[in-house]
């Protein structure tokens, strides 16, 4: 028996497997900068409290324990400013990628309804809107669909794949529309700690959302700040009476996060210091990286935060993909995020400090055998 047809895409990575192939074969091996997967190690703290609670008979709460949902409600005070959050306003969740895909669904959002996703995006929030069988509308400015009655808008700040940071006067703009509409306003933040050039701000702070968190949830991930992605945690908080149904629903579907995660997840939320580690890493990363983009005639475009360089060529990204696969590194395209960034890259910044050198360390090679060619 075949599943019912849905018509999702295929998977997007799948598309990639010829380039990788060039790329594997550098006599110097691949630098895979196609994917946002960390590759520092998991900070002891964590290791040590998932240890510490591996003893786990019993099945754990979906809504987490009482040191983890307190563990959100500070971090969310102490590091966003956010607005108190009531206890039942926070849930642990398996991942960011499966609340994404799941919200419209637990919402109700179905046939006749519509959800906004930005224009350029992380894929799941249109799977999400097919999953559940609603319009998927693309926007990234309220104005331009003020007829429209959505059930659920999706931002992404910082955006991936692009890496823009919303103004405080745009998040503002999205909670003030979605507000008039009685629509949902789902904000996607797994990469708040990473802000380069602007910082970003959280939905739940009283100077967006004018002091109520009525209609509003902030998704956040320890995958990227903390190098958690392994253990599947993440959370959602915001408006009390919208996670509380969320709560509910999950209950019924077995959405627990395994309780020597949401001890790891605890115990890392507690801690700054090696979230301020990890974005030095970052940071020195980029800061090799992007200029050895730019002098192979790459335009970097937003990249104020995130963990990725947005970049073209002014080429088709399949052909850039292909040029820098001959090179050995491996990139995303920018048709994987919708097909208004047909001419893009994205460029992880989530391989090793050897790894990105040696990526740099091609193109500058690249880059002056080039100049050498030019002055004959």
């Amino acid at each position: 028996m075949k599943l019912r047809d849905r018509s999702l895409p295929d998977f997007p990575w799948d598309s990639l497997a010829g380039a990788k192939a060039r790329a594997l074969a550098h006599p110097d091996g691949i630098v895979d900068l196609s994917v946002g997967t960390p590759v520092d190690p998991t900070p002891e703290l964590g290791r040590r409290a998932l240890a510490e609670a591996s003893d786990a008979p019993g099945y754990p709460t979906v809504w987490g324990t009482p040191a983890l949902r307190t563990a959100i409600r500070n971090y969310l005070a102490d590091r966003w400013a956010s607005l108190p959050i009531a206890d039942e306003g926070v849930l642990p969740v398996i991942g960011t990628k499966e609340i994404v895909a799941a919200l419209p669904h637990l919402l109700g959002l179905g046939a006749g309804d519509s959800i906004v996703i930005p224009r350029i995006a992380y894929p799941t929030y249109e799977v999400g809107g097919r999953l559940a069988g609603t319009e998927v509308v693309p926007c990234d400015d309220p104005a331009e669909i003020e007829d429209l009655r959505p059930g659920l808008v999706w931002i992404n700040s910082p955006a991936n794949p692009h890496g823009e940071i919303l103004t405080a006067a745009q998040l503002a703009g999205w909670v003030g529309y979605c507000r008039e509409r009685g629509a949902v306003l789902a904000s996607d933040e797994c990469y708040g700690e990473f802000g380069w050039d602007a910082e970003p701000v959280s939905v739940l702070h009283p100077d967006i959302n004018g002091g109520s968190l009525d209609g509003l949830l902030a998704v956040h991930s320890l995958s990227k700040r903390s190098n958690l992605a392994g253990y599947r945690a993440g959370f959602v908080a915001g408006d009390a009476e919208l996670v509380s149904g969320l709560r509910e629903l999950r209950k019924h579907a077995g959405g627990i996060v395994p309780a020597p995660v949401q001890a790891a997840m605890a115990a890392l939320l507690g801690d700054a210091a090696h979230v301020a580690d990890q974005r030095e890493r970052y940071q020195r990363r980029r800061a090799l990286l992007r200029p050895a983009l730019e002098a192979s005639g790459f335009r970097v475009v937003h990249s104020e935060g995130s963990l990725y360089l947005w970049c073209t060529r002014g080429e088709p990204g399949r052909a850039s993909v292909d040029w820098l696969a001959e090179r050995g590194i491996l990139v995303a395209p920018g048709d994987f995020y919708g097909p208004e960034s047909g001419d893009f890259v994205r460029v992880g910044l989530t391989a090793t400090d050897e790894r990105i050198a040696a990526a740099a360390a091609r193109l500058a090679t690249e880059n002056a055998a080039r100049l050498a060619t030019e002055k004959r």
